[in-house]
């Protein structure tokens, strides 16, 4: 017995070659030209018997599959089946690359398989030849097919009409669903379906807990299968006899709904599942030309545009996330019966998908995360640069080749740090500036631009904290004047001295160290959080102008670090802290990722408590408060500070809300 595969080295493909080797006969393989390599890298990796698996060289895309008369004479009567599998299985493709792989290939094959006298033509279709069909898609149906305006769908439609029109050939049609990974290892080649959500989740499982109820949608049934299952359905059905011109739907009798699957793959990765989903039908009475109308509005458009790249899933996804089609398989279902084949849960395999997706296909695997990729050469300004989060962060971006640029008051303790940095080979500057004096600010901002021609990243990290309550502030007025100077018109003093260059150049990156206190409204911090959250919010309305311009924002909401600025605290040496260098890995990530906000889970989860349930909140803030004391510093009692001891209980209630500032 003799076979002849087109698309063999791709996805399905490598698996049924697989399972063919079980059975007698030489198997023929069309390879190009130039994929001999990844033919031989595929067959080692599979296993394949190479005396039994032989590549023909040809085309898809040339008359006869590109096999020359010698080959066609040498192959005739020799192949009882022949399967075609080469196409593009891929919605994103062009409509000219599509029609000419899934439209013109098939015809090629068909032309091939009846020169070669092949007993049977397989064509593995798709379940997209339906279309948008609204109901139930039989396995004799094929003209009822609807809605076939999408590229994809409709050259997957017309070459399975291709074949089914054949009079030189017997044949059969198979129709999988949307192929996902091998049940029992999770390999997948690309990413493709439910995939392109995986991104969306695992940013999910990064912003919250997985018990954290979200919003999620509900859409209509999409149908999934593995790769393992449509190989061995393909192969088992093929070898039955009196089956000819029938067609097979390879899909799932129970398919799950489209946040069914989302939570599926929620739990497979440990993100929050989405617990109250909206059904995306519901909005089907509003008339196609008005949310077509809504949809082509210029800010709705980039909105959604920036959404998608963001999350990296391809517009034509949505479409089908209100899918409206089932699928009856009763034929498959019957040549099926007594072997063993059937569709697995997909409950029972999502794992081994996600874990192989997470290892080899997440497109952050392939993003350059090393530091030096991001500032080598790059002018990179630091302010309180001397000590700290801030020198600190100033050897890491000195060792990744960065032009460093350290800012601080202080000139001996600033020079030191420069020196020390220098010696250790960083391109390393320093001057000295008071960043509370406006005129010092455009000093500054003057001196480094004419030294340095610009600045690519700029980190706001110089600041002053005050923990003393209002009861205490009544006549010290001076503290709100004075962490708003040096936290907010200080930061933003240098902001807009560096942004003409930045926008003129397109590209630019600010970095806040903000507080977590901004999340978490912190107790005996007004003045110190009044003057972040101000930098917070200008920040949030600069992106939303400057980000179309290559302009970055990133806050950070810095839980508590051990630094001099804490020191006077004396409770605080007493409680869980980050130190400077894990600070530092912080604002690495934010140069490395440009993110628009990092957090802990726990700032995050204080803010969406206040916001959701604010009474709850204002409780816990007020027991916070009458639990930890106003320190001896801020009362001014100086007799105090060796005595100042913390409790237990404050001990304790600081370690489970680590790193907020009490």
């Amino acid at each position: 017995m003799g076979y002849f595969v087109t698309g063999a080295t791709g996805f399905i493909g490598r698996y049924l070659v697989g399972n063919l080797l079980r059975r007698k006969g030489t198997i023929h393989v069309l390879v190009r030209e130039g994929s001999q390599k990844k033919f031989e890298a595929i067959a080692k990796r599979m296993g394949w018997d190479r005396k039994r698996v032989l590549p023909v060289a040809g085309d898809m895309t040339a008359a006869n599959c590109g096999l020359s008369a010698a080959q066609v004479r040498a192959l005739k009567g020799k192949v009882k089946h022949f399967f075609h599998l080469a196409a593009i299985y891929d919605l994103t493709a062009g409509a000219e690359a599509q029609r000419a792989a899934n439209i013109e290939g098939t015809q090629y094959a068909l032309d091939l398989a009846a020169a070669l006298e092949a007993g049977c033509f397989h064509h593995a279709s798709s379940i997209a030849v339906a279309g948008l069909y609204p109901g139930i898609f039989r396995e004799d149906m094929f003209d009822e097919a609807e809605g076939l305006d999408d590229p994809y769908l409709r050259t997957k439609h017309e070459a399975e009409r291709l074949v089914r029109n054949e009079t030189r050939l017997k044949w059969r049609v198979y129709r999988p669903a949307m192929v996902v990974g091998h049940s029992q290892t999770g390999e997948i080649d690309k990413i493709d379906g439910p995939y392109y959500f995986f991104t969306l989740i695992k940013k999910l499982r990064q912003m919250l807990p997985p018990w954290m109820p979200v919003l999620g949608i509900e859409g209509g049934r999409i149908n999934i299968v593995p790769v393992d299952f449509v190989a061995d359905a393909m192969d088992h059905i093929a070898h039955k006899p009196r089956l000819d011109g029938h067609t097979f739907h390879l899909t799932d009798p129970e398919p799950l709904r489209v946040g069914e699957v989302l939570n599926a793959f929620c739990r497979a990765g440990h993100a929050p599942e989405m617990t109250m989903r909206i059904d995306a039908r519901m909005f089907a009475f509003v008339p196609s030309a008005i949310r077509g109308a809504v949809g082509n509005l210029p800010p709705v458009k980039r909105f959604v545009g920036m959404l998608l790249r963001d999350f990296r899933i391809p517009k034509q996804v949505l479409k089908f996330v209100t899918y409206p089609t089932r699928f009856d398989s009763r034929e498959t279902e019957r040549a099926l019966k007594g072997s063993g084949i059937s569709v697995p849960p997909l409950e029972s395999y999502a794992w081994r998908l996600w874990d192989y997706w997470e290892r080899h296909l997440d497109p952050d695997l392939f993003i350059d995360r090393t530091l030096k990729g991001k500032v080598r050469n790059k002018v990179v300004v630091i302010t309180g640069g001397s000590s700290g989060i801030g020198l600190s962060t100033a050897k890491r971006v000195a060792e990744a080749g960065a032009v460093t640029v350290i800012v601080a008051r202080g000139e001996e303790e600033l020079f030191k740090a420069r020196d020390e940095m220098k010696a250790a080979g960083g391109k390393v500057f320093a001057y000295t500036a008071d960043l509370a004096d406006m005129a010092d600010c455009d000093r500054l901002v003057a001196k480094i631009l004419e030294e340095h021609g610009h600045v690519d990243v700029l980190v706001n990290n110089a600041g002053r904290s005050i923990r003393r309550s209002i009861e205490l502030s009544y006549d010290r007025f001076h503290d709100f004047e004075r962490t708003m100077q040096l936290n907010y018109f200080g930061s933003l003093r240098l902001i807009m001295g560096f942004m003409p260059v930045m926008t003129k150049r397109r590209k630019g990156h600010i970095i806040n160290i903000s507080s977590i206190g901004v999340l978490a409204s912190s107790p005996r911090f007004s003045a110190y959080v009044a003057s972040k959250a101000a930098l917070d919010a200008f920040s949030r309305c600069a992106q939303g102008e400057l980000s179309g311009k290559g302009i970055s924002f990133t806050t950070i909401n810095m839980p508590l670090v051990k630094t001099p600025m804490i020191a006077p605290t004396k409770m605080y040496d007493s409680v869980p802290t980050l130190t400077p260098e894990e600070a530092a890995d912080l604002v690495v990530k934010g140069i490395i990722e440009r993110p628009t906000r990092i957090a802990t889970r726990l700032g995050i989860f204080s803010a969406l408590l206040n916001a959701v349930a604010p009474k709850a909140y204002e409780v816990v803030m007020s027991t916070a408060f009458e639990l930890f004391p106003d320190s001896a510093a801020a009362r001014g009692d100086r007799a105090a500070l060796k005595d100042e001891t913390p409790s237990q209980e404050q001990i304790a209630f600081a370690a489970m809300m680590r790193g907020v500032h009490w």
